[in-house]
């Protein structure tokens, strides 16, 4: 008689527990970053778990402690026991779990630099493995970043690139379904994953929910652009090769366009800005940073705005959570195409895209828009209408509960 290896006993366990009554599981999410920590991934969690919750799901977080004052929420279970997601950690978090009845359905948050043990972290990954081999938990994975691309400068860096692999194969091969922040990250991961396991597209929703603050709105115009005609705004990262884009674009918009003031919404705007003045000292009052800000005035800062100018070097994808904050805002948008693009983003006709890198296409698709208010009102509707017909919370929860019968990625895009 032929021996079952681990990985083809995990796999016939998981087909069992796929054939269980979901609706009796109580949801586990397991995250490196949850608030009041700072980061997408913490954001999204929360609301994830916010939306579990209020649709009726018993929903337990488990993540790193924080020394910052708790968010309350009556309706989501927080346990704050992960520590460092070392060892010792994961077996006192197994014994908790333990305590809750089967099944009980894990959904981790993929991305291994939120993980620890700077980010090679296989304590974590044989943990995850166990739990589906031993306690007969049912496993769901949502990956927002999968690995480190393997071709990188720092030897240190592809023996990183190489640990990420191991570690997420073994989660994958324990996986009952695999959710992805993208389309191209199945493409990406397929080798590393059972053949039977399915891969759904999850979108990353906005972590900036919509204000309707009339007031708050003009209040920011009056401060920023009192006597201009147009505000175009940023928001999200300024660093690496988005920075690099903004240097390039935004003095020659802005030289060329008097009437317009740049407003860089985010935490490291700042030297951005100090850079172009440093070059261009007369545009100094044409372009302002926020600095970090609360999401409510987020919302207001991206409400004022005319046009959205959101450059990303792999491209315009459903995982920027920044440009997902931007459509749900219903603003017009002009992006970038990538490797990472998804095809709706073209074909729904919801943001205005140039190929990534093409610095003067971008700063011509500005000025296209500033010409016309009737393409500006227009791709602001489409926008919002794609949000919230295909990324708004309500329909990532009814995927996740399974009452979107099971939508792949293919049928998405």
């Amino acid at each position: 008689m032929t021996a079952q290896r681990p990985f083809e006993r995990v796999s016939r366990q998981k087909l069992a527990s796929d054939q269980k009554d979901d609706c009796l599981m109580e949801w586990h999410l397991i995250t490196g970053e949850y608030p009041p920590q700072p980061g997408g991934v913490s954001d999204y969690t929360r609301f994830l778990a916010s939306g579990l919750a209020e649709a009726g799901e018993t929903v337990h977080v488990w993540c790193p402690p924080c020394e910052s004052a708790n968010l309350q929420d009556s309706r989501v279970i927080v346990h704050r026991e992960l520590g460092s997601m070392g060892p010792r950690d994961l077996l006192k978090v197994s014994r908790m779990l333990d305590k809750y009845p089967e099944p009980r359905r894990l959904l981790v948050q993929w991305v291994p630099h939120a993980f620890g043990y700077r980010s090679a972290n296989l304590p974590l990954s044989l943990w995850i493995w166990n739990r589906v081999l031993a306690h007969n938990d049912r496993l769901e994975i949502m990956i927002h970043e999968p690995f480190l691309p393997l071709r990188q400068d720092r030897l240190r860096h592809t023996a990183l690139a190489i640990i990420h692999r191991i570690m997420l194969a073994m989660v994958l091969r324990a996986a009952a379904r695999i959710w992805i922040a993208i389309p191209k990250w199945e493409e990406r991961c397929r080798p590393y994953a059972a053949r039977s396991v399915p891969f759904i597209w999850l979108p990353v929703i906005s972590n900036i929910p919509v204000k309707q603050q009339r007031g708050a709105t003009e209040a920011v115009r009056a401060r920023y652009a009192p006597s201009h005609q147009y505000l175009i705004g940023h928001f999200g990262t300024c660093g690496g090769a988005v920075g690099k884009t903004l240097s390039a674009v935004i003095p020659d918009l802005l030289v060329r366009h008097t009437e317009c003031v740049i407003l860089l919404i985010g935490r490291d705007g700042k030297h951005i800005r100090d850079e172009i003045v440093r070059d261009y000292p007369q545009l100094r009052d044409q372009l302002h940073v926020t600095g970090m800000l609360p999401a409510d005035d987020v919302s207001s800062h991206i409400s004022a705005c005319d046009i959205m100018l959101q450059p990303y070097p792999d491209g315009a994808s459903s995982r920027r959570g920044s440009l997902m904050a931007a459509v749900a805002h219903g603003k017009p948008v002009v992006t970038t195409a990538g490797p990472l693009t998804e095809p709706l983003w073209q074909s729904s006709g919801s943001v205005l895209m140039v190929p990534a890198g093409n610095h003067a296409a971008m700063a011509t698709a500005v000025d296209n828009l500033l010409a016309t208010s009737f393409e500006r009102l227009r791709l602001g509707r489409q926008a919002k209408d794609l949000y919230d017909r295909q990324f708004d919370l309500r329909n990532v929860i009814n995927r996740l509960r399974g009452q979107a019968a099971g939508n792949s990625v293919k049928s998405i895009a």
